[in-house]
């Protein structure tokens, strides 16, 4: 078995693997998982379909058991139809929706939980637009822990339910995800309870890394020219960068191959990340009276904004909104053009990818993969 440390993002302070730890104690900014000792070799796959088929490049300690619910090796599907209307040469989807609890969140949560459970953590507690929660209940339950979850009122009704079906403590607010955030804070302060927001332990970040170890191992150990991936707090963008730079000095794929280009695809109602990039800056200031009904993409103010901004500039990549009729009409389009039940999220990232080609900003003859992070039927009371 590997063994793996902690360090601070920014500053690099360091930090054992089972270290009770939030947000860096010097600077305050998030800790990633760092790989101490040699690289895992690609060979050492497990013989398991779920997404702890990757555990050789996940940080477990020796005789540590997953909480799964079978997440991960989700569909990527060809569709020359959507290629055609983004108008680049080949496009797949890489349909998340199919995960435990329908969406992507199912990645992060069960790396989450499956660590704070064998730190022997009393609760856990997070904020949330609506699937991150849905997949803490699940993973809470299925590890027979106790959980408290914040939730905008706005919250789809379906997710909502999704998390009182699990049986979890389920605060709804008159507020957005950051309003959640700050309560979070406080109730993890008072009772123990750990902190499992998006950044604000190292984990959920090492889950998402199998968004782009799965997608390398798909196409065959190699990587599509761009990546749109709807993005909120911008975990699923961070855990896949740091996955292909991994592999890359693992030597899971050819080190003289491009890296991906990544696309930020956000909501005009909510875009931070949008702003920070067309103003060239390396955080993003967060956005006032955040709206749209993609709620996943209702997050004001990212932790991980700095981690995000940079992952773009070192892939050349982009970032870009669409309006709330742009993401109704492209969810509708993926949805009739695929077979695949998209949600908003989806629908955004598509937009997105169409709209950088007609701009000039993404070439054509682009090989692309988007992401729809969730399924449409979370949205449909």
């Amino acid at each position: 078995m590997t063994s793996w440390t902690l360090a601070c993002s920014a500053c690099g302070h360091p930090e054992l693997q089972h270290a009770a730890v939030g947000l860096c104690p010097q600077c305050g900014q998030p800790f990633l998982a760092i790989l101490d000792g040699a690289a895992p070799s690609r060979d050492a796959l497990l013989p398991r379909w779920d997404m702890w088929r990757y555990s050789p490049a996940l940080p477990l300690a020796d005789g540590e058991v997953p909480v799964s619910l079978g997440e991960g090796l989700t569909p990527l599907s060809d569709q020359p139809a959507l290629a055609s209307l983004v108008g680049v040469r080949r496009l797949w989807i890489k349909d998340e929706g199919v995960n435990p609890t329908a969406s992507f969140k199912a990645r992060g949560l069960s790396a989450a939980v499956t660590r704070a459970k064998a730190r022997g953590v009393p609760g856990l507690v997070v904020p949330t637009a609506g699937n991150a929660g849905a997949a803490l209940a699940a993973y809470a339950a299925a590890a027979g822990m106790s959980a408290r979850i914040f939730a905008p009122e706005t919250t789809p009704r379906p997710i909502l339910d999704i998390i009182r079906a699990m049986g979890v403590d389920l605060v709804t607010i008159d507020g957005h995800i950051g309003d959640c955030g700050r309560m979070s804070v406080e109730y993890a302060k008072e009772t123990g309870f750990f902190n499992v927001a998006t950044l604000r332990e190292p984990y959920r970040a090492e889950g998402n890394k199998t968004l782009g170890l799965e997608l390398a191992e798909q196409l065959g150990w190699r990587l599509p020219d761009a990546i749109v991936y709807p993005t909120g707090g911008g975990e699923g963008v961070i855990g896949m960068w740091k996955a292909f730079e991994e592999m890359r000095r693992w030597g899971w794929l050819d080190a003289k191959a491009p890296m991906p280009k990544m696309i930020v695809a956000q909501a005009a109602g909510c875009a931070p990340l949008v702003r920070a990039v067309a103003d060239g800056a390396d955080r993003a200031t967060p956005w006032e009276n955040p709206w749209t009904y993609a709620s996943g993409l209702r997050v004001p103010g990212p932790l991980g904004d700095r981690l995000v901004l940079k992952t773009i500039k070192e892939s050349g990549g982009d970032a870009e909104a669409a309006t709330e009729d742009e993401i109704r009409e492209f969810t509708a389009r993926l949805s009739q053009l695929s077979g695949i039940d998209a949600a908003p999220e989806g629908g955004a990232a598509l937009f997105v990818a169409a709209k950088l080609v007609r701009l000039g900003r993404l070439a054509p003859d682009s090989e692309v993969v988007v992401y729809n992070t969730g399924s449409g039927a979370s949205y449909r009371a």
